[in-house]
């Protein structure tokens, strides 16, 4: 018992040294913290009289002289650095810490050969050009076939079959006639005789020779002094039997197949490439491929042929390999995986080291010399390597690259952050590139940026939330330069050609589907998975509701399109349990609703909400019945973040209908038929307005149902241009 007495003594002594010393920590800690602000930061800076201004770092709009909550998100405010706030609007200007903080890095734009990679997909087929079919030069009945099997390997000279011919018979007969004639007349006197019975004789034999037979053949029926019933086929080449087209005791005729011999010494390599990748693949590349039989090991070869047409159905063109197999390991019909890593010049061009200066055969690319002269196989002349499409290795070629992480993409446009040299505080420059092929870990830059500019490869969307942080616009949501995009002019315009066509039936049902989506909604901000599960239920079960047969013309058309997007949200949604999986299958069907309910009338007032901060800072949409906010992506953590983008309400599409307030609509850009950049000396002309298209062939297309394309252009807020009809007078 002393002994726990005295342990429980020491114990209560150590337990108040410890209080006291943290006490004391807490007081001295608290003083000097607030005597030396900056010591934290390690620099002193002068005391401003300027008013402090407080901001959002969500919402920069929102400015207020003290620290609080931001009145749309309720994060907390923080203080607006003064004197860092200058230069244009597209630039930001920081301290040397703060730059220190957010670890930028820079990587100058530079000129250097990008290597590309082309990924294609295809089969090993036979070479067409070793390829040997076995036919019957004479009419007559084949008696017996050597080889009576497909996939059995024959040298040159084997012998196939046997054939029974009554010409063979009496054109040896005549042959054996001719020699006898001719010995008879030895010792003829007349020259004129003699010299008949030799070209009898020869023309025997030669007769014998055009229907196959061999010269051993002939010689051996003229030392046996007796036709042979049979004259034996022999293979012309080695190879694989991969056809047997007769049967044994079968009648033929001349030109009748019987094998089909392929050289597997050297095969072909089908491959399918897109489109957007043929203009790296040229006649003579190097390509490198795969297949499962021999995992972990590499095959190469070499392109031989491009087709020059794609297919139409898979929008792929055939590229044809040739590749030397004289093991055999490569079977006809493998699958495989290929790979081209061509290195891309400027202008899209091609540069091979091992090409450049050098002559190569237009049918055997395999044939490459350093001199021009004919082709070793075919004889044709050598073509210079550059007439093929490949450039030499000189710098002038090089086209301008920089990271992949330096490019901030946002659909069609791409912007960088470029430092200003020679600044007394870090300042960058936002701009906006135009960007070519990816090549890699690099983009090729067309225009915007010149060789030696210092790119931000990290800490890019810092910068930008920075210049949101200033109140200056976010230079991923900033117009164009070079084509500035009123995005009003897509609002409403695809219900402008169906509000007139759909009943107050179809209406409410479409209602009762989006109240329950509101049920849906308002579970998923209360933090109720349950609950949640149960209105996706509802929802789902409203949506299929709907009869779809209210709707008729381009109303239906283009409510098929939006049920089967509407069908295919759905699906995540089902199976999802957790409540982190339903708030991301949510926001996959809140993007297809918000077009839904921009392209249909509803008959109540509906609220576009967005929130900047949902999926870590990418941001999320959804649609909700009330003007307050209630976040479904974060729930009661964050339930007011976010703000009112857009409302809709049966009045809007009224309205539009009306012509009261006519949306405009945007000029085409693109064919209607095959999605492609317009050409503009390819178009049609309808009823006073032209349709432009991509090439010759679209134009037909439309002429076959041009009011289906002239409404589809118009549902997607695209009203072809006007032309003058000339009246009759």
């Amino acid at each position: 018992m002393k002994l726990n007495k005295k342990k429980i003594k020491v114990g209560l002594i150590a337990t108040g040294i410890i209080f006291m010393t943290f006490i004391i920590g807490r007081l001295t800690g608290s003083g000097a913290k607030h005597t030396e602000p900056d010591e934290a930061h390690g620099h002193t800076e002068e005391v401003s009289n300027e008013p402090e201004v407080w901001t959002c770092s969500m919402h920069p709009q929102i400015q207020l002289p003290k620290f609080g909550k931001c009145p749309i998100c309720f994060m907390d405010l923080i203080l607006l650095e003064a004197g860092d706030d200058g230069g244009g609007e597209r630039e930001v200007r920081i301290s040397k810490y703060a730059a220190k903080l957010m670890e930028l890095e820079t990587t100058p734009a530079m000129r250097r050969f990008g290597e590309a990679e082309v990924r294609m997909i295809g089969k090993v087929d036979y070479d067409e050009t070793g390829t040997s079919y076995i036919s019957s030069w004479v009419a007559g009945r084949i008696d017996r076939l050597f080889v009576d099997y497909t996939g059995i390997s024959v040298n040159k000279g084997d012998h196939l079959a046997e054939i029974y011919s009554p010409e063979l018979f009496t054109t040896q007969e005549e042959l054996l006639q001719a020699i006898r004639t001719l010995e008879s007349l030895k010792e003829s006197q007349s020259s004129t005789l003699v010299e008949t019975a030799k070209k009898t004789v020869d023309a025997a034999r030669e007769k014998l020779r055009l229907w196959g037979f061999s010269a051993q053949q002939i010689a051996d029926v003229e030392q046996s002094e007796a036709p042979s019933e049979h004259m034996t086929i022999y293979s012309p080449g080695a190879g694989i039997v991969i056809h047997k087209n007769a049967q044994e005791g079968m009648y033929v005729q001349t030109g009748t197949r019987i094998y089909t011999i392929a050289d597997l010494s050297t095969v072909w390599v089908q491959l399918d490439a897109y489109e957007s990748d043929l203009n790296w693949l040229k006649y003579g590349g190097k390509i490198e491929f795969s297949t499962v039989t021999y995992p972990g090991e590499t095959f190469t070869g070499t392109i031989s042929f491009i087709d020059p047409v794609i297919t139409a159905s898979t929008r792929t063109a055939k590229i044809r390999v040739i590749v030397d197999n004289q093991k055999g390991r490569l079977k006809p019909g493998m699958f495989v995986r290929a790979l081209a890593r061509p290195k891309v010049a400027a202008g899209g061009r091609v540069m091979d080291e091992g090409l450049a200066g050098k002559w190569i055969s237009p049918m055997h690319p395999e044939v490459i010399k350093d001199e021009p002269g004919p082709c070793d196989v075919c004889g044709m002349p050598l073509v210079t390597a550059e007439s093929l499409g490949y450039v030499t290795e000189d710098e002038g070629n090089a086209p301008l690259l920089i990271p992949v992480t330096a490019a901030l993409k946002t659909g069609r446009r791409a912007v960088v952050y470029v430092e200003i040299p020679d600044s007394e505080k870090p300042s960058y420059e936002g701009r906006e590139v135009d960007l070519g092929a990816r090549l890699g870990d690099y983009y090729v830059v067309e225009s915007g940026l010149e060789e030696g500019d210092l790119v931000v490869t990290r800490g890019a969307f810092k910068l930008d939330a920075e210049l949101q942080i200033r109140a200056k616009p976010s230079m991923m949501s900033m117009p164009s330069e070079t084509q500035k995009v009123d995005h009003s002019m897509h609002q409403g315009s695809p219900s402008e050609i169906i509000v007139q066509m759909t009943p107050e039936a179809f209406t409410q049902q479409l209602q009762k589907m989006i109240r329950s989506y509101f049920s849906l909604q308002q579970a998923l901000a209360g933090d109720d998975s349950d609950a949640a599960a149960l209105a996706a239920t509802a929802t789902k079960e409203a949506l299929d509701a709907i009869d779809m047969g209210l709707l008729s013309g381009d109303a239906h058309r283009v409510w098929m399109d939006h049920l089967k997007a509407l069908n295919a949200a759905f699906r995540p949604l089902k199976s999802a349990v957790a409540i982190e999986d339903q708030r991301e299958a949510f926001f996959s069907l809140s993007q297809q609703l918000i077009k839904t309910v921009q392209t249909f009338p509803v008959p109540e007032t509906i609220y576009q909400a967005y929130c900047p901060m949902a999926f870590d800072n990418a941001g999320a949409q959804w649609l909700q019945s009330s003007e307050e906010v209630l976040n479904p992506y974060f729930g009661e953590m964050m339930l007011r973040c976010g703000e009112i983008q857009q409302t809709f309400n049966e009045s809007n599409h009224k309205s539009m209908a009306q012509g009261s307030t006519e949306p405009p609509s945007s000029e085409q850009t693109l064919c209607p038929i095959m999605g492609g950049a317009i050409n503009k000396e390819v178009y049609a002309d309808h009823n006073g307005l032209r349709v432009y298209f991509c090439c010759p062939g679209c134009d037909t297309t439309f002429k076959e149902d041009p009011e289906k394309y002239i409404s589809q252009m118009r549902a997607e807020g695209i009203e072809p241009a006007k032309i003058e009809v000339p009246h009759a007078h």
